[in-house]
């Protein structure tokens, strides 16, 4: 079957020049966007029963732009000003740079990774007499926190925000031809909006070994799986497959 139309399990990009702009021109489908889970924030009475005390930390560990926005937001709220000497410890290029809506780069010591954790391993070693403070979301992958262990670094997590499944009732009587999801918490928040979702023709598209996964033990069958040594971006993979069966 052609593919006409894509829902995109996100919020829609503010950038006119995305990929997604140019694959729904080039193919003439309609893409729409709509998060299937959202973020909420913890507040500064949830952070003190985790008997977090930001002021205890030299250093900060930060995985994703969520995270930033959540520790300063609640270090404004609890009145607290972060050390000009505290250190930052980013997963990656993208997460540094969004820390600049925060921080005086030239005024900071931040240390940046290239997407995995064991990237900062020298420079976690270097400081391994200090103590680190981990901001996360309720929902936490093993492989950050056993990476740290194994550092046998001082550190201590904090659940700054929650990951909430979005309201989708207004979708029930909608159709597309393609479902795109990023992470198991987009599956989730499928199947409890509509407990009783059936995929028939619709086609799945999925991101992450941890969301294609998620996605066959729901018991849908993933037509489109990225990355791929072809296709490392979603976009690639969903406009390989639409080139295919979009043919005749």
């Amino acid at each position: 079957m052609k593919v006409k139309t894509i829902l995109v399990s996100q919020p829609e990009p503010s950038s006119e020049k995305s990929p997604y702009n140019r694959l729904q021109e080039k193919h003439k489908l309609t893409v729409n966007f709509r998060p299937f889970i959202h973020v909420e924030g913890a507040t500064a009475k949830e952070v003190r029963q985790q008997k977090i005390d930001f002021s205890k930390f030299d250093n900060i560990i930060l995985t994703s732009r969520n995270a930033v926005d959540h520790f300063f937001r609640l270090c404004k709220e609890m009145r607290f000003t972060v050390p000009d000497s505290t250190k930052y410890f980013c997963l990656s290029e993208a997460v540094a740079y969004y820390l600049q809506k925060y921080v005086v780069y030239r005024k900071r010591k931040v240390y940046v990774g290239e997407g995995k954790i064991n990237d900062l391993e020298s420079v976690f070693k270097k400081f391994n007499q200090e103590s680190f403070l981990f901001p996360t979301s309720d929902m936490l992958a093993k492989e950050v926190p056993d990476y740290l262990d194994k550092l046998n670094l001082n550190w201590k997590r904090a659940i700054l925000y929650r990951t909430v499944v979005s309201d989708l009732s207004d979708l029930r009587d909608v159709y597309y031809d393609i479902l795109t999801f990023f992470s198991p918490s987009g599956i989730e928040s499928l199947f409890k909006n509509f407990p009783d979702f059936e995929q028939n023709k619709t086609r799945i598209a999925a991101y992450g070994n941890s969301t294609i996964k998620a996605a066959e033990e729901a018991g849908l069958n993933v037509q489109i799986k990225a990355p791929t040594p072809n296709t490392p971006s979603m976009t690639m993979a969903i406009e390989q497959y639409v080139e295919k069966v979009n043919k005749s």
